[in-house]
């Protein structure tokens, strides 16, 4: 095997499965894919990329072992492939959204390891029972090589109880461990990471803000490099107003919806998480980018989804700012985070009193000054002499998981 460490990061969604090879020494990606519609009614679609070469094929795909083996087989193919065979992969590394109170961080796999993720997967229904079957698929394609568990749940594992805990009976925390979770854990470690090297300060030192907006949309307060509260909670449904879950709501509307249309909790479930948000205020799209130039063509609705989006954006900082007792840094990720100059100058509007003030050039310009030793995509849109740094920095969570895969090895 040598010095050449490759390691298979996959990433296993109800119906989908997106893959990375990466060397783990360089951290270089040698290919990535991604399968959808796996196990759905007619072909599942899969595309990939080596060397910059794209490759799409259509495929009857039944489960994730199936869909495993044709992404190694893309992986390994005679033209262009990046391995001769599977002894080529040092190790594997499973993105697992929920890993419950039992772990903090990234485990090598085994039974006990895997009884427990089954264990958990109530408290992520759509998510860790795929992430399972990938699991076991690829322990049996691939029984020699270790296999690593890395949890989105993990990092928020040190948020203290007060923070925690619901104001529920305590015997629901006991019997059924009812208590906020928090998600995108390795998406927030990661830029919190990268914020530290960006802005040359130890972490251990920093107040972080880590926004990370996408079409699931949480936020972090990352103190001295520790996650101490987050707006996701023991689903992914709490939080921010998101591209079509509700957010946070008054519970009380859930049993009062339930009575007046008559809605069963599944129902009413699949309406908070797949026909709210940006989508059920808007009535157009969950995209941000639709909802923006429905508004700029006068739509109503539109205009006030985005206001919406950016106010929850904005309390949430100004309830994480005072968790922290300060803040040094805000960090603006994924798709809206790194692509929407137009809600991050909305979402950090009028905050220039708390020392947070966002260069309109900077935000803006296409061109923008490249950021001292950052990467592609990372730049800096807070003022000349804002006492914040706002960061936009694009996330990287295969990379996390790659790196804590390496490390267990």
């Amino acid at each position: 095997m040598g010095d050449d460490m490759k390691i298979l990061v996959l990433n296993a969604g109800s119906s989908s499965l997106k893959y990375q090879l990466m060397d783990s020494n360089t951290e270089d990606v040698l290919a990535q894919g991604l399968i959808e519609r796996i196990g759905l009614k007619g072909k599942a679609a899969h595309s990939w990329t080596i060397d910059g070469k794209k490759t799409k094929e259509e495929l009857a795909l039944a489960d994730h072992e199936e869909s495993l083996q044709a992404a190694i087989k893309a992986l390994s193919s005679k033209d262009g492939g990046v391995i001769q065979s599977l002894e080529d992969i040092s190790a594997v590394g499973h993105r697992v959204v929920h890993g419950g109170e039992y772990f903090s961080e990234s485990v090598a796999i085994d039974e006990d390891v895997l009884k427990k993720l089954d264990e958990v997967s109530p408290l992520a229904p759509l998510h860790n029972p795929a992430a399972v079957s990938c699991i076991r698929a690829s322990r049996t394609l691939m029984p020699d090589i270790t296999q690593v568990a890395a949890f989105d749940t993990a990092y928020h594992q040190s948020i203290p109880p007060e923070a925690h805990h619901y104001p529920l009976p305590h015997e629901l925390y006991e019997k059924y461990k009812v208590r906020r979770y928090g998600f995108h854990g390795n998406s927030h470690r990661y830029v919190a990471q990268r914020a530290s090297e960006l802005v040359g300060v130890p972490l251990r030192d920093l107040k972080i803000v880590s926004c990370h907006l996408g079409n699931g949309a949480s936020i972090a307060a990352i103190k001295n490099g520790v996650s101490v509260d987050t707006s996701m909670g023991f689903t992914p449904l709490e939080g921010l107003m998101m591209g079509t879950r509700t957010g946070s709501i008054d519970p009380a509307i859930v049993t009062f919806l339930m009575r007046e249309e008559n809605l069963s909790p599944d129902e009413l479930d699949n309406l908070m998480n797949k026909k709210s948000g940006l989508l059920g205020v808007s009535g157009i799209s969950s995209d941000l980018r639709d909802v923006l130039d429905a508004q700029e063509s006068g739509d109503e609705a539109a205009k006030l989804a985005n206001d919406m989006y950016a106010y929850c954006i904005k309390r949430f900082i100004g309830q994480y700012m005072a968790v922290l007792g300060g803040l040094d840094v805000i960090v603006m990720t994924a798709g809206v985070g790194e692509n929407s100059p137009v809600m991050r100058a909305a979402a950090l509007s009028g905050l220039e009193h708390w020392g947070i003030a966002v260069d309109p050039w900077r935000n803006f310009d296409q061109d923008k000054p490249p950021i001292k030793n950052g990467l592609e995509g990372e730049f800096e849109v807070s003022a000349v002499g804002s006492r914040v740094k706002v960061l936009v920095i694009p996330t990287n969570e295969e990379l996390m998981i790659a790196r804590d895969t390496k490390a267990l090895l």
